[in-house]
């Protein structure tokens, strides 16, 4: 499969990557989606199922080629080093573009998930009472995800431990938001902005030859918690990915539809026009965590006056869909050239 692969094919990967990076740091959106539209969904699942006991017997006896080539490792690592560069880059971008053009964004996302739910149901033919089903079910618990109020935030690290577990989900289950997870956790903050940004700065400094954020207890404190997180994320991703593989190779219309209910659902989070609403204290007043920020209750979603502002944003949303389909197009030349 790896000798198949063409300088371009490999620079279109870590693309997907830096995609599905930036994607699964934005609430409501899932680097799933990425992967399913462009492709390389059922790859990507069937190569994290082969970090099993055997790729681990092969590591630690030293053949680490026969490890590499066995759990499909050029794949891979071009794909999380495109989300690596993500999170420090693509994802900086993000953040700016959603404080500053944040209904344009929201929009251009809410294009891409009616764009993915065409892509991903448009040549699924396997209707029948029991997908019906795992359409509705799917859609129901996406929608009812999509209004739950988030919790306050937790540094506990089993806690942590866990954020990292069910946040990976949006890796590995399209539709399913591991950032909106997190808020509604309560630690999407602290886990996938504070310690990112800790990580970076700590980065910064150690290519400088400065030491002394050892001595910070703070930033050693969001160390600690970023590897914890870092730890249930890869348990996570390894885990659901073999529960996947097998449901897909046994059930898989069931879950395709389960999946297309999911990013149904997800609309209710993406929904651009919307206002955030913080939780307030008996007096009124803001309620704060730990670092200071308003505590995000949750959304106010509503119908937009029809002007040049709501014109500009169902553009951004029609370039959403516009690059779906530029991206199945490309998808459907490159297996074209390979077969």
């Amino acid at each position: 499969m790896e000798s198949t692969r063409t300088f371009t094919d490999k620079l279109f990967l870590i693309l997907k990557g830096l995609a599905m990076g930036a994607a699964n740091k934005v609430p409501g959106v899932s680097g799933g989606v990425v992967a399913f539209v462009a492709g390389f969904y059922e790859e990507f699942i069937y190569s994290l199922k082969r970090v099993n006991s055997k790729a681990f017997k092969l590591l630690f006896n030293g053949r680490f080629k026969s490890f590499f080539n066995y759990i499909n490792g050029r794949f891979l690592s071009l794909l999380f080093f495109g989300m690596l560069v993500s999170y420090f880059s693509i994802s900086k971008l993000l953040d700016y573009l959603i404080v500053n053009f944040e209904l344009y964004v929201w929009s251009a996302f809410f294009g891409m998930i009616l764009g993915s739910i065409y892509y991903i149901s448009k040549d699924f033919k396997d209707w029948k009472p029991t997908t019906y089903l795992a359409l509705f079910a799917g859609a129901a618990i996406g929608l009812g995800i999509s209004f739950m109020n988030p919790a306050t935030q937790n540094d506990n690290l089993f806690f942590v431990f866990f954020c990292g577990i069910i946040s990976v989900s949006g890796m590995t289950l399209p539709g399913f938001s591991g950032s909106f997870i997190l808020i509604l956790l309560g630690n999407y903050v602290l886990l996938l902005v504070d310690s990112v940004n800790a990580l970076y700065d700590t980065f910064s400094e150690l290519i400088i030859g400065d030491f002394s954020f050892t001595q910070n207890i703070e930033r050693m404190r969001m160390l600690k918690v970023l590897s914890v997180f870092t730890l249930g994320s890869v348990v996570g991703l390894v885990t659901f990915s073999h529960v996947l593989s097998y449901i897909l190779k046994h059930y898989k219309s069931v879950t395709i539809a389960s999946i297309i209910g999911f990013i149904i659902g997800s609309l209710g989070v993406v929904w651009p026009w919307k206002k955030t609403t913080f939780k307030t204290n008996s007096d009124g007043s803001f309620l704060l965590d730990s670092n200071g920020a308003q505590i995000i209750k949750n959304y106010k979603r509503y119908m937009p006056e029809l002007n040049n502002e709501t014109y500009l944003a169902i553009a951004f949303a029609a370039l959403g869909i516009v690059l779906v389909l530029a991206l199945e197009l490309y998808g459907q030349k490159t297996r074209k050239t390979n077969a």
